[in-house]
């Protein structure tokens, strides 16, 4: 019995090559995205006027500085400024404050618009929620000056409302052991609800679909939130984080010149209250700006090492 094999003929071998897709050049991509960068360019302007023109002045820093002779023919001192500031019975002063109110705000102001964004999340009544946003936003807008004169009159001891309701005179805000936690908590009250903004605009981009799938799962609300939710907003927890890091060492200059008094000046003067001190009151503008961008070295080394430390983590960094 024959059989006949059926020989099939191999098909031509295809053209696998990826597709080269040209790019359109910076040109069109200019005139494509023209009204797009022409609202930009107010807030370019202002960033290069107010952030990197200034940066001209830290020439003073390495000078002995003289107004009538201006910036380019004052005389030069290299780094005679730092060694003095590094050899100053302050620095340590300076530095240990500083370092404490970033620690505390690190560890009490940080986490708390995350805690409120995800609490806000969880509110189903949209109505509630914008009452409650509205509320949280206020204490943003309003300024300093009214947030310290609310201070003095909560805690002042003449008319105090704490005294009035303890029935004590103490003088909280001359108290050192206190000055600290007041400043920290004034600045929760303020800005705690503004900071919830983008953590809530992360919030509204996860799947609603990953909840459904782990109310399959058996998952309660708190098992959601810590499997669903943190995950997927972690990499805006980082990003902000390295941001925060570079803030790290801004107190909050006119909250602290409106609340510092001689009583507590040794554990509330900070970097930006003595450059102000001593470049304005005293006139000493180059010392001071050597004082200031020593602090801006810090900051720079401090956010570089919290992205480095990101990236190798495997998160995304800035750069």
């Amino acid at each position: 019995m024959n059989s006949s094999v059926t020989s099939v003929s191999p098909s031509p071998p295809t053209d696998t090559s990826a597709v080269t897709v040209s790019k359109p050049s910076a040109w069109r991509r200019i005139k494509r995205d023209k009204w797009m960068l022409l609202m930009m360019l107010p807030g370019i302007l202002v960033f290069i006027l107010f952030k990197y023109v200034p940066m001209f002045g830290i020439i003073v820093a390495f000078q002995n500085f003289k107004p009538y002779l201006g910036v380019l023919k004052s005389p030069w001192v290299g780094f005679k400024h730092f060694q003095t500031f590094f050899a100053d019975e302050s620095f340590f002063r300076l530095f240990s404050n500083t370092l404490i109110f970033g620690v505390l705000n690190l560890v009490f102001a940080f986490p708390l618009p995350i805690i409120v964004a995800l609490m806000l999340n969880e509110i189903r009544a949209e109505w509630y929620k914008r009452v409650i946003q509205t509320f949280i936003y206020i204490p943003h807008f309003i300024s300093w000056v009214v947030v310290a004169a609310l201070t003095v009159s909560f805690f002042g001891t003449q008319d105090g409302i704490v005294n009035s309701l303890l029935g004590t005179n103490t003088n909280f805000l001359a108290n050192p052991a206190t000055f600290r936690a007041e400043i920290v908590l004034q600045g929760i009250w303020k800005g705690t609800g503004w900071g919830t903004i983008i953590y809530l605009a992360a919030l509204s981009g996860v799947d609603p679909q990953l909840y459904e799938a782990a109310q399959i799962d058996g998952a309660n609300r708190w098992q959601q939130m810590w499997h669903v939710t943190l995950p997927a907003i972690r990499g805006t927890i980082v990003i902000l984080l390295i941001l925060h890091m570079g803030r790290f060492l801004d107190v909050g200059f006119e909250q602290l010149l409106l609340m510092i008094n001689p009583l507590v000046q040794n554990v509330g003067d900070v970097y930006e209250t003595y450059v102000y001190d001593i470049g304005v009151t005293h006139g000493q503008l180059s010392y001071s700006t050597a004082v200031g961008l020593f602090k801006s070295v810090i900051s720079l080394i401090l956010i570089l090492a919290t992205n480095k430390i990101s990236t190798a983590l495997g998160e995304e960094g800035l750069f």
